[in-house]
């Protein structure tokens, strides 16, 4: 069976994930860092939150884990959150920025 999971499908359904704070999705500000998925369907997802005390953090990565589950071939998730590089505003897609002002 052809492997359909790659760190592009992973991007596109993190897409579904959203800051609620900022109601929009994690990848377009920004919060996603890396993507990997082995041969086996595990995934691994490196991500950060726009501030330590970000209410919705354990919200927002709960929702990503139960995204990526959803994947067909997905064996399990795993979902780091790392505060390197610490998050800015420039890590915002351009378009997103602009639109926030």
């Amino acid at each position: 069976m052809p492997h359909t999971l790659t760190p592009d499908a992973i991007r596109k359904a993190l897409r579904a994930v959203k800051d609620p704070e900022l109601g929009l999705n994690i990848i377009d500000i920004g919060l996603v860092y890396e993507t990997a998925i082995d041969d086996d369907g595990d995934v691994k997802v490196q991500m950060t939150l726009t501030s330590p005390g970000c209410p919705a953090g354990a919200e927002i990565m709960q929702d990503a884990k139960l995204v990526l589950e959803d994947l067909e071939g997905v064996r399990s998730v795993e979902i780091e959150l790392v505060w390197e590089p610490y998050w800015t505003p420039e890590k915002m897609d351009p378009r997103v920025r602009a639109f926030l002002g």
